[in-house]
């Protein structure tokens, strides 16, 4: 019997392909852990499926079986969390049950069809460049106007090296997190103005910019803007941003300001003489 038991345990720790779970009833925190290092996602969304899992997942799913979850338990534990954490931890359980099903753990997925919170995501706020270009921001003005010029997340302005940048051009090809992935992260990006590398940890800007209410990824929403007042085509700018869905850039270009209506004002009232 224990001969037994241990076998389906060695099963249980293999690689996802020489895994069988079959009729093996498993506590999601035996099993949850196992199947994250296999999923092929990015390093940054694993560090945030784990951090999902710890934070809001393990605590009250974690020492029942996978076959007793049921859909009120998983309710309970997304029903008190801010809808965006309720929404990627919801995403996190789903993806858990997903492999479980094709493991043979569980028969059925109790998360199968059940909807999060309707996220509202508000417009960022986000300084013009204009704005920026009076602002002394001390030590890191040139590393803060660098990425609010080049539209480049922080990630992959860190991770930039005086290699990548040549014949005026910025070649984008790797993130902190290691080489980029998909072919529109994967881009090049006119140089404007010197590059300085940038601190290692965002917390820095994060501290510099916190005086004027915006965060170091809206200076992407900067660049966006200044590619718009500058006649940029859309599809342009998707792919200077990097954008894999063109939507996410146009959701940018149709934000407009106080001062473009004020500006649409005066242009419409010289139709009719005033």
């Amino acid at each position: 019997m224990t001969e037994t038991l241990n076998k389906l345990v060695a099963k249980a720790l293999c690689p996802k392909s020489e895994r069988i779970f079959r009729n093996f009833p498993m506590l999601l925190s035996s099993y949850a852990p196992k199947i994250f290092s296999t999923l092929p996602i990015r390093k940054k969304t694993l560090a945030t499926y784990r951090s999902m899992y710890k934070c809001h997942i393990e605590k009250t799913l974690g020492s029942i079986e996978l076959g007793d979850i049921s859909r009120s338990d998983i309710k309970e534990t997304i029903n008190n969390l801010h809808p965006q954490t309720a929404a990627t931890t919801l995403a996190v359980i789903k993806t858990i049950f997903r492999e479980a099903l094709e493991d043979g753990v569980v028969e059925r997925s109790p998360v199968h069809g059940l909807k999060g919170p309707k996220v509202m995501v508000a417009p960022r706020k986000f300084l013009t460049w204009e704005e920026i270009d009076k602002i002394n921001f001390g030590k890191w003005n040139q590393q803060i106007r660098f990425l609010a010029l080049h539209g480049l997340r922080w990630g992959e302005a860190v991770a930039l090296t005086h290699h990548d940048i040549r014949d005026g051009r910025i070649y984008v090809t790797k993130s902190i997190h290691g080489a980029t992935k998909s072919f529109a992260g994967m881009r090049v990006v006119p140089l404007i103005g010197d590059f300085k590398p940038l601190p290692r940890h965002p917390r820095t800007l994060r501290r510099a910019l916190a005086p004027y209410g915006v965060t170091i990824h809206s200076l992407r929403h900067t660049y966006a803007y200044i590619l718009k007042k500058k006649g940029v085509h859309v599809t342009t700018a998707q792919r200077l941003m990097g954008h894999s869905d063109p939507k996410v850039t146009l959701s940018i270009y149709t934000r407009v300001l106080d001062s473009e209506i004020d500006e649409t004002a005066k242009l419409l009232s010289t139709l009719i003489g005033k």
